[in-house]
């Protein structure tokens, strides 16, 4: 009871220690104590130095990139957006495309090679 009674009398006291219980929330999420102690100060020196939190930046670049408000969608299955993400989601989507065509390509050469290895025409030479 005396170690609860010290704990809470501690937590009001400590109140002001903001920074500190802002970190506790992204260091349980992820675990990684170092990496959510380094993103929480940069986005407060941004934030601090800018007024701007990182997120704002994004949205003003994404607006500013798309003047005309163009509303396209990404997705079949996603509503109408406006913004340059879709062009990444997009783009991505036919990298992955690409990749996995060329990887189809590569497994049926080798399925080919390995058929004509166990020909008797390849045998002979």
């Amino acid at each position: 009871m005396k170690k609860i009674t010290v704990l809470m009398f501690t937590l009001i006291f400590l109140s002001g220690c903001v920074e500190s219980v802002a970190l506790l929330g992204p260091m349980s999420g992820t675990g990684n104590i170092a990496q959510s102690a380094l993103s929480s100060s940069i986005s407060y020196g941004v934030k601090k130095q800018t007024g701007k939190s990182p997120m704002e930046h994004a949205v003003t670049y994404a607006e500013k990139h798309n003047p005309e408000k163009k509303k396209s969608k990404c997705i079949n299955l996603i509503e109408s957006t406006n913004s340059e993400i879709c062009e990444a989601v997009k783009k991505n989507i036919l990298e992955t495309k690409e990749y996995f065509a060329n990887k189809k390509k590569i497994i049926k050469r080798s399925k080919i090679e390995d058929l004509a290895k166990e020909s008797d025409i390849y045998k002979r030479r």
